[in-house]
């Protein structure tokens, strides 16, 4: 018997839609208010195993390659090189640095080496919680 899950694959497009735009809002807004890295990152990983349970696996990972285990090395390195970068200039571990400059269609925007932590906290929380929960479910 063949199922039709075809509201179930409708609803997933338009929730993981809904689930990513918020994971990107509770990143960038992370750096003044609660959110960042670690909780974008969760709903990231929240949003992606939504389509991995919806759709096989086999049809997700062709769309979406990455390697999750790359993805946890590159986000460790980049966390783990920003305050290793700090302590390079003579400054404590994890020292943040920030200044105001002037971008098109932005205009005066603050960028602080925070950001790149939360970026290498991203990728590494997105990398483990899918490598984990993946690894189970596809262990039979």
């Amino acid at each position: 018997m063949r199922v039709n899950n075809v509201m179930l694959y409708t609803i997933t497009r338009v929730v993981v839609f809904i689930i990513l735009s918020f994971s990107i809002y509770l990143f960038f807004a992370g750096h003044h208010n609660p959110g960042g890295g670690f909780i974008g990152g969760l709903m990231t990983a929240a949003a992606l195993l939504l389509l991995y349970l919806s759709f096989d696996l086999k049809t997700i990972k062709q769309i979406i390659p990455f390697n999750y285990t790359w993805m946890i090395a590159i986000g460790l390195l980049l966390s783990l090189g920003t305050g290793v970068a700090s302590m390079l200039l003579g400054y404590p571990f994890l020292t943040q640095f920030f200044d105001y400059f002037d971008l098109p269609f932005l205009g005066e925007t603050e960028l602080a080496t925070a950001v790149l932590f939360d970026v290498g906290i991203y990728l590494t929380v997105v990398g483990i919680t899918l490598l984990s929960i993946l690894t189970i479910g596809e262990d039979r």
